[in-house]
C-alpha cells in the first residue's frame, strides 16, 4: 500500500525522540545496499529489480519487507534510536515525522545529487510528487537546511470513481461522468432506482477517506488559501464555508445514494463492494487499480475528477508522492544507496514498476507504461494538494474530531452545525485560546 494512504492511520502518533545518545558513526560493514518497506503488493516486483541491479553493477541490494505498517514504522524508529537503520528506508506519517529524522541526522539531503548534470535526475520527476519529500527555505517544520530528502518511486491520487456497466444498463451516457455534486446525486440516484444497487460506496470507517474528501470539497469552496487559515486558527471550523462543507455529507445522507453500511465499511470492504458491481461509485486511491484487478479482472470502469460544489474556486485533488525511499545519512554507504535510487527511478525502471504493479510513475515520459485506466489521471497532476506539501498541518486530535463527526453526520446522529461547533471547542481547547 502507498504512502498517502497510510498518512492519517500512522501521521497522529506523538512526537517522537529518535536522536538517541549513540555514536553517530554507521556500525553497518556490510558492503549491500539494505533497503527496508512495507509495501506488500510490490515485494515480488521490487525484489526482481534488485537482482536485475546487482547483475548489472555487482552491488548486492536486498530488500526486506516488514508489515504491517504500524509494524514497520516501530522498527524504522527503534532502529534509529539505536542508530541501526539500514541503508535505506521509508518514513510513513506526517510530515512533522520525516523532519524529526532529518533534524536528528538521519536523512540525507538529496539536492546536490538530485542537480548534478543539469539537475538531470530531479528533472525527471513530477514536481507535484518530489515536493511531499523536499523542503523549502524556513519551513515550519524546523529543517534547517532546504532540499530533497526523498525519491518517489510512484505517484498516488484520490479520484471518485464509475462503473461503467452499470451506467449503460441505467441508460446513463458511460463516456460522460458527472460533474457538478449536484449531478453526482442525480446520477446516482437513477442507478439505484433503476437497479436497485447503492449509488455509493466508500470505507468510511477509516476516517482519513472521509478527511480527504471533505478537503477536497472545501478547497473547492473555500479556497487553499482560506483552508490553510482555517488550520491556522485565523478561521473557525464554524464558518459558513465550513457549515456548507458538512453540509454536504447531510445532503448525501438524505439523498439516499450511500450504502447502508458505509460507516461501518473498511477500504478494503468497499473495494470490494464496488469491484463486484454493488455500487455505481465510489471514491478511492490509485491503488486500487491493482485491487479491482485481483477482484474483479473484466469491470468496466472509469476515474473521474471531484464534483465540484462551487465555481469560486478550482478543484484541488488529494495526492503526491505514493511511496518514498530515504537514504540514511550516517550509513557508510550512502553513495551507493544513492546510485541505487537514482537507477530505480530511471525511466526502464520506472516504465517496468508501472507495467508490473499498475501504478503511476514518479517521473515524466512513461505514458505507454502506465494502464489505460490511469493515463487520463496524468492530467489531473498540476491540481494535487496534500498536508505535506502544506505550510501548516492540522493538529491529529482535531482531526480525529473532525473525522468523528463527519461519521456522525453521515449516520445522522449530527448536524453540520453541531459538528462544527464540536470541532471549533476542540481546536481552542488544543491551541489554549
Amino acid at each position: 500500500m502507498s504512502r498517502l494512504k497510510y498518512l492519517f492511520l500512522i501521521g497522529s502518533c506523538a512526537s517522537i525522540v529518535i536522536s538517541g545518545c549513540m555514536p553517530t558513526g554507521s556500525k553497518q560493514k556490510q558492503e549491500k545496499v539494505v533497503i527496508w518497506h512495507w509495501i506488500v503488493d510490490r515485494k515480488d516486483t521490487l525484489n526482481e529489480l534488485a537482482k536485475k541491479y546487482t547483475e548489472q553493477t555487482g552491488v548486492e541490494v536486498e530488500f526486506k519487507l516488514f508489515f504491517p505498517p504500524h509494524i514497520y514504522s516501530q522498527k524504522v524508529i527503534a532502529a534509529a534510536r539505536a542508530q541501526k537503520l539500514p541503508e535505506v528506508f521509508g518514513i510513513l506519517g506526517e510530515k512533522k515525522i520525516l523532519a524529526s529524522f532529518i533534524k536528528a541526522g538521519h536523512i540525507l539531503n538529496l539536492s546536490s545529487y538530485m542537480n548534478k548534470d543539469n539537475a538531470q535526475w530531479r528533472r525527471r520527476f513530477y514536481p507535484q510528487t518530489l515536493a511531499v519529500v523536499s523542503f523549502i527555505k524556513d519551513n515550519t517544520y524546523g529543517v534547517a537546511e532546504e532540499g530533497v530528502y526523498g525519491v518517489p518511486i510512484d505517484t498516488t491520487l484520490m479520484q471518485f470513481l464509475y462503473n461503467e456497466s452499470l451506467f449503460k444498463k441505467a441508460g446513463l451516457d458511460p463516456s460522460v461522468a458527472p460533474v457538478t455534486f449536484e449531478d453526482f446525486i442525480i446520477y446516482a440516484k437513477k442507478v439505484k432506482e433503476k437497479l436497485g444497487v447503492d449509488g455509493f460506496v466508500c470505507g468510511w470507517y477509516e476516517g482519513w477517506l472521509l478527511n480527504a474528501l471533505a478537503t477536497e470539497w472545501a478547497i473547492n469552496i473555500m479556497g487553499q488559501e482560506k483552508f490553510i487559515s482555517t488550520i491556522k486558527g485565523d478561521i473557525p471550523y464554524t464558518d459558513k464555508d465550513w457549515i456548507k462543507v458538512f453540509s454536504l455529507f447531510e445532503k448525501l445522507k438524505s439523498s439516499g445514494i450511500l450504502s447502508s453500511n458505509i460507516v461501518s465499511m473498511t477500504n478494503k470492504e468497499a473495494e470490494d463492494a464496488f469491484a463486484k458491481g454493488k455500487a455505481a461509485f465510489s471514491f478511492n486511491g490509485t491503488w486500487g487499480v491493482n485491487a479491482y484487478r485481483q477482484l474483479s479482472p473484466d469491470l468496466d470502469y472509469a476515474f473521474f475528477s471531484l464534483p465540484k460544489a462551487s465555481d469560486r474556486f478550482p478543484i484541488r485533488i488529494w495526492g503526491g508522492a505514493g511511496s518514498s525511499f530515504m537514504v540514511n545519512a550516517k550509513s557508510a554507504n550512502k553513495e551507493k544507496a544513492v546510485a541505487f535510487l537514482n537507477w530505480l527511478t530511471a525511466q526502464a525502471q520506472q516504465e517496468f514498476l508501472a507495467k508490473e504493479t499498475n501504478n503511476l510513475p514518479a517521473i515524466k515520459g512513461c505514458y505507454d507504461a502506465i494502464t489505460p485506466v490511469l493515463r487520463p489521471l496524468l492530467e489531473d497532476l498540476n491540481s494535487l494538494t496534500h498536508p505535506n506539501v502544506w505550510p501548516y498541518n492540522e493538529d491529529p486530535r482535531v482531526t480525529e474530531v473532525i473525522n468523528r463527526n463527519l461519521q456522525h453526520i453521515v449516520m445522522g446522529i449530527s448536524t453540520p452545525q453541531a459538528a462544527a461547533s464540536e470541532i471549533q471547542e476542540t481546536k481552542e481547547r488544543i491551541s489554549g485560546k
